[in-house]
């Protein structure tokens, strides 16, 4: 049993550490943590068969830790992103203004005019004064963020329908736009004319 203990313990824990990493939404963070709970006790069964007290008390904390992860993340997160969800469905098929959760934008994919995605969204930032979309940060470029370029673009850019955001441009009109420093953001943007 130690033995299956000592094998499953390590690959648990870097497929969990995987898992969590790539922020693939809350279901798959949630299931990260299962994994990594699956670790941390293999870990404790590795600890008890060769008495290491250390390596038991670390990875009983740990799996405390992993439980409050499944709670936050397959729990009041994931409840959270199926009500944004379901209100982006629900405004799809009403006669209301399609909505979007704000929270599920960082991450998209921006799909260019081609129908190909040409960077992923970094996140948006809103005006206090009106309450309105000042203009979304894409990332394009690079591998796991190394080398990658940063670009703002104006809402007016944009078009989002049926939880995709596109825009009217391709990869090369996006990276020609001007870049942005990852650290210093601009605190407004001027609006761009549609082909961008």
């Amino acid at each position: 049993m130690s033995d299956i203990a000592a094998w499953l313990a390590p690959v648990a824990t870097v497929i969990a550490a995987i898992m969590t990493a790539a922020n693939l939404g809350a279901r798959i963070t949630g299931w990260g943590f299962i994994v990594f709970t699956i670790g941390s006790v293999c870990w404790c069964a590795v600890a008890i068969a060769t008495g290491q007290q250390n390596l038991l008390f670390t990875n009983g904390f740990l799996t405390l830790v992993n439980a409050l992860g499944i709670w936050r993340w397959l729990g009041r997160q994931s409840r959270y992103e199926a009500g944004g969800a379901h209100a982006a469905q629900r405004s799809a098929i009403a006669e209301v203004p399609t909505l979007i959760a704000l929270g599920s934008m960082a991450g998209r994919k921006l799909i260019g005019k081609d129908g190909e995605p040409l960077g992923q969204i970094i996140d948006g930032m809103m005006r206090c004064s009106d309450r309105s979309l000042a203009y979304v940060v894409v990332s394009e470029g690079g591998i796991g963020g190394v080398g990658e370029r940063l670009h703002a673009l104006h809402p007016d850019e944009l078009q989002f329908h049926d939880g995709e955001i596109s825009c009217r441009m391709d990869a090369n009109q996006l990276a020609s736009r001007p870049e942005i420093a990852a650290d210093h953001w601009p605190e407004s943007i001027e609006r761009v004319g549609p082909e961008g």
